[in-house]
């Protein structure tokens, strides 16, 4: 290319990196360039930029006019008689083509596999009772009913460990986890049902419970805990079923992939009747398709009473939404929720509710126990504090934090990790509440702690 004779070979170098970035494109026309250096100053009117190739050739034609201390110079080029660098270019085009076509049809895979086999539950459907060995068929008022709650992070959440997408990572997970190494997997497993053993309570309620999961080894959660609680009834529902969860996304060797998991409620009293509920809101397509599907497990019991004939002790489980920046899903849920609540107790019934809220309960701050970190991080709202009646009672421990963050590894992080407390009950104005504990654990099983709570039909 002839250009003016004092550019400098800093200015040759620019102006065709400048014009590189052209080669991407068909036809460009009438677009102006300005370009400034230590050396010239010159504007640039291209009139027409044609790339064309197949695959034995590759033309490149360009017609500008550069003004240049306002000269005008007219100029009608083409690149250098040289094909090495067009074939590099070339070679990097179709490299970079089938990189992108390999990527679309991955993603477009992942969809459509996800979407044939999305799990769309009903609103309402019974859940099977498995019996205990030998059943208690009924309550009486004034019995005393010790429950626990504890989401038992599927065994794969203890305190050595930590979790890529609660550090904000979906494309690739670095140096988190996306399961624990399996010895550890068991090794939590294994302290949640000892602790579960020891307790005798008369009521479990528990999240995150997998059936068939890749995160857990395709161990069976829900039958581990039904061997040490061979007296007790049980039942189980789904709220997170997905075949495959491709995240981290580009890792597709590395994925989350098979999930089974739910909530399950054990219990010495026989259940009556045991019904899962499809809580509100939810997450757009296809984000829904990988996402759990939040339920409410409502298991009811009967109770005998000579002066009010078919009373109920009707127990929820919940897990509520996580992830929820502004709290919208949570929103309905709880709204959802209220309902019931209000329907229940009108209808004369005792009614508690458990498990892990993904929110604060009335009045509490969450940054409690860490006083210089901001919640709003981690979108930890409360409860509204006119929620319900003030008969309504929030059972809870307010010394013992229940929920640690997982962007990081506890142990060795104990003072930064944010923790906070979600884990609780709600109680109708007919229970009296005789005692709460907050069971420290210092996070070893669990990214959760068990609560306790003994209280008595009134």
């Amino acid at each position: 290319m002839d250009l003016h004779p004092y550019k400098s070979r800093n200015d040759i170098a620019a102006f065709w990196v400048t014009m590189s970035f052209l080669r991407f494109s068909s036809v460009v026309r009438h677009c102006f360039i300005l370009y400034k250096s230590d050396s010239l100053t010159f504007r640039m009117q291209l009139i027409e930029v044609e790339l064309s190739f197949s695959p034995k050739k590759l033309t490149l034609r360009i017609i500008f006019k550069l003004f240049l201390h306002q000269r005008l110079i007219m100029i009608n080029t083409s690149p250098p008689n040289k094909t090495e660098p067009l074939k590099k270019y070339r070679l990097a085009i179709r490299i970079a083509l089938a990189a992108l076509a390999v990527v679309l049809l991955y993603v477009i895979i992942v969809i459509i596999h996800g979407t044939v086999t999305e799990y769309r539950p009903p609103h309402e459907e019974a859940l099977d009772i498995v019996p205990p060995a030998q059943p208690k068929t009924a309550l009486r008022p004034a019995d005393t009913l010790n429950l626990t709650i504890w989401n038992i992070g599927y065994g794969g959440l203890g305190a050595t460990t930590n979790f890529f997408y609660d550090d904000g990572r979906s494309l690739l997970a670095g140096d988190k986890m996306v399961r624990a190494p399996e010895a550890t997997a068991a090794n939590h497993l294994k302290g949640i049902t000892d602790y579960i053993n020891k307790k005798n309570a008369d009521i479990y309620l528990l999240q995150e419970v997998d059936i068939n999961s890749k995160r857990s080894y395709h161990n069976n959660q829900y039958e581990a805990i039904q061997k040490v609680l061979p007296e007790y009834a049980s039942t189980f529902a789904t709220n997170y079923k997905v075949e495959r969860v491709p995240l981290p996304f580009a890792e597709p060797f590395n994925v989350m992939g098979k999930v089974h998991s739910g909530l399950a409620t054990f219990s010495h009293i026989l259940p009556t009747a045991a019904t899962r509920l499809q809580l509100p809101g939810g997450y757009s397509w296809p984000n829904s398709i990988f996402h759990l599907d939040r339920c409410l497990e409502v298991t009811r019991f009967d109770v005998q009473d000579t002066t009010d004939a078919g009373r109920e002790l009707v127990v929820i489980n919940t897990h509520n939404s996580a992830y929820d920046q502004g709290g919208k899903l949570k929103l309905q849920e709880m709204a959802f929720l209220k309902a019931i609540l209000i329907r229940e107790y009108e209808a004369g019934n005792y009614v508690i509710v458990g498990g892990d809220w993904n929110q604060c309960p009335p009045y509490f701050s969450p940054n409690t126990f860490r006083p210089s970190m901001t919640p709003d991080e981690y979108y930890q709202i409360n409860v509204p504090n006119n929620y319900m009646s003030a008969d309504w009672l929030w059972a809870y421990a307010p010394t013992v934090p229940t929920n640690r963050k997982l962007a990081d590894v506890y142990r060795g992080n104990e003072k930064t990790t944010f923790v906070t407390l979600i884990d609780f009950f709600l109680v109708s104005p007919n229970v009296e509440i005789l005692r709460v504990k907050g069971v420290d654990m210092d996070f070893e099983y669990s990214d959760h702690q068990p609560v306790e709570l003994r209280m008595v039909l009134k």
